[in-house]
């Protein structure tokens, strides 16, 4: 018998998170600029390039997407978190003109997950970031899944490296459907499978008739 011994957890959607996904566990590790808002008392041995006892108020310093967020408050400013690079208005730009010819992975392999996380804190760019990331989205998302489809049994790692972790997640789906359609269309495939949507529906049916 064929047992897996993890069954992947989707990442969440949006602003939205799944503790229980791996992939979100890595986006929230992601390393955000910040700056000190007020002074953070005995707190000073986390800035490895002080040696104050206290961070200072006006510090600038790197903080994991949790802590930022965990510490970040709209009524009391304590910090605030400047936008990484791949964020700003000249990366939209060169975005908005092709976004197909920029290295995701390269730039930051949770691009769109981290884009979307980015929008829990103030800023008043939130509207044109949240704009750019559908939009590279948008325009990479027929290419990729054109890639997927059109690589059949061959080495794919040129294709998937330049990819965000949500595209090479895509790519797999894409792969997966076209490898079941060639093993269906050559006769290996024992039998066509009903997807996970009829049957979870089909067991909603059931329940409601025994009730």
């Amino acid at each position: 018998m064929d047992v897996q011994s993890y069954m992947p957890v989707q990442p969440g959607v949006g602003m939205e998170e799944n503790f229980l996904s791996l992939d979100d566990i890595l986006l929230s590790q992601e390393r955000l600029p910040c700056r000190t808002e007020t002074t953070f008392p005995r707190l000073g041995f986390l800035e490895k390039s002080s040696d104050t006892r206290d961070i200072p108020e006006g510090s600038k310093m790197e903080m994991p997407l949790w802590l930022a967020k965990g510490l970040y408050e709209r009524k009391r400013r304590v910090l605030s978190v400047e936008l990484p690079k791949v964020y700003r208005e000249g990366w939209r730009t060169v975005f908005s003109a092709d976004p197909t010819v920029v290295d995701l992975h390269k730039m930051g392999p949770y691009y769109y997950g981290l884009g979307s996380q980015l929008l829990h804190f103030q800023n008043p760019e939130n509207p044109e970031i949240a704009q750019a990331v559908l939009q590279t989205f948008i325009g990479r998302f027929r290419r990729t899944m054109d890639s997927a489809q059109n690589a059949y049994n061959e080495d794919t790692s040129a294709l998937v490296e330049p990819l965000d972790s949500l595209e090479r997640a895509l790519f797999r789906v894409g792969q997966g459907g076209l490898n079941a359609f060639q093993r269906w269309e050559t006769g290996s495939a024992s039998r066509l499978t009903a997807s996970s949507l009829v049957l979870n529906y089909r067991k909603r049916k059931i329940t409601d008739l025994q009730d």
